[in-house]
């Protein structure tokens, strides 16, 4: 190419730039709103507001769950205790090892250790210990319903269905690597239909399964979008709520709500300063009002819509 050619072509090429600012410049605002419209996540507002902080003495706060009238149960290293709807204390028990999770159906309390699910009533007395069950046993979640108890076992990468009586029923995943689970956050949850929820937390989603096991449907994937879980190992934590699920993530701290098919409702929180790594186990007798229980400090939030 001789010089008068390329003398041309970059005199063509300045022309082609310069017309693009000038375009760039001139274009309509309408334009510029619907690509904020759809812009990243960080454009979406909360919907729900932090309207009380509570400091926990009893020990270093790692679970909660809630009931239907209203009363507060808390657990961490090692106790469990139960406060009011005003969050007055009512009893305090001392537990034989840190409590992991917590849940409640009826008059009972089922209050998760590494290797053990202790029973306790409404008086704060513990009536049984089940377990130990199995060896590497790292119990991270326990949840009942009106007939039975569940309660994930990260350690060993399955899920325990036991009677009331605290006979295991069933095991599910056993040897079969069905759960990927990288580190110990593993969620489950019973419903009223005896539909079992799991967050197999390695593959970034949370499913739906028989009380016997069989797989019958999922949703999530790994990424940073509001519909999906962010960090290496999630959600972490999760709970059933009427319209669908909260759930809480690490990496990027944030709790949301999604609908039955998993998809993304509204922010709860996802302005904060919480420690990233550090997630919030969760409670919501009726997805009006949500508790966060924080190891990071031993402060139970408590979340309402704005």
């Amino acid at each position: 190419m001789n010089k008068k050619a390329v003398t041309i072509l970059s005199v063509l090429i300045i022309l082609v730039f310069i017309g693009f600012m000038i375009f760039d410049s001139v274009k309509p605002a309408s334009s510029v709103k619907n690509e904020t419209q759809n812009s990243p996540i960080q454009e979406i507002q909360d919907a729900w507001k932090i309207s009380n902080e509570f400091k926990v003495n009893e020990g270093l706060l790692k679970a909660v769950t809630v009931t239907p009238s209203g009363k507060v149960y808390l657990g961490g290293d090692s106790f469990v205790s139960c406060y009011d709807k005003d969050l007055k204390l009512i009893w305090n028990v001392k537990t034989p090892s840190p409590v992991t999770s917590l849940s409640n159906f009826g008059d009972t309390i089922f209050a998760s250790t590494i290797e053990q699910i202790l029973v306790v009533n409404t008086a704060g007395k513990i009536l049984n210990e089940w377990g130990p069950f199995e060896d590497s046993c790292i119990i991270t979640s326990v949840s009942a319903n009106r007939k039975f108890v569940t309660f994930a076992d990260a350690g060993n990468k399955m899920v325990f269905i036991l009677d009331k009586g605290g006979e295991v029923k069933n095991m599910v995943g056993q040897n079969d690597g069905q759960f990927v689970i990288p580190s110990p956050y593993f969620d489950v949850a019973l419903d009223d239909q005896d539909n079992l929820f799991v967050a197999n937390t390695g593959r970034h989603r949370i499913e739906t399964r028989t009380i016997d096991g069989v797989l019958k449907s999922y949703f999530g994937e790994a990424g940073t979008a509001p519909e999906r879980f962010c960090g290496c190992c999630a959600p972490p934590h999760f709970i059933l709520i009427p319209d669908g699920f909260v759930t809480a993530e690490k990496g990027i701290n944030r709790i949301k709500i999604l609908n039955k098919k998993g998809e993304f409702v509204e922010f709860v929180n996802s302005k904060n300063n919480f420690v990233k790594s550090v997630p919030l186990d969760l409670a919501s007798a009726d997805g009006k009002t949500i508790y966060g229980a924080y190891p990071a400090d031993s402060k139970l939030y408590v979340f309402n819509r704005k």
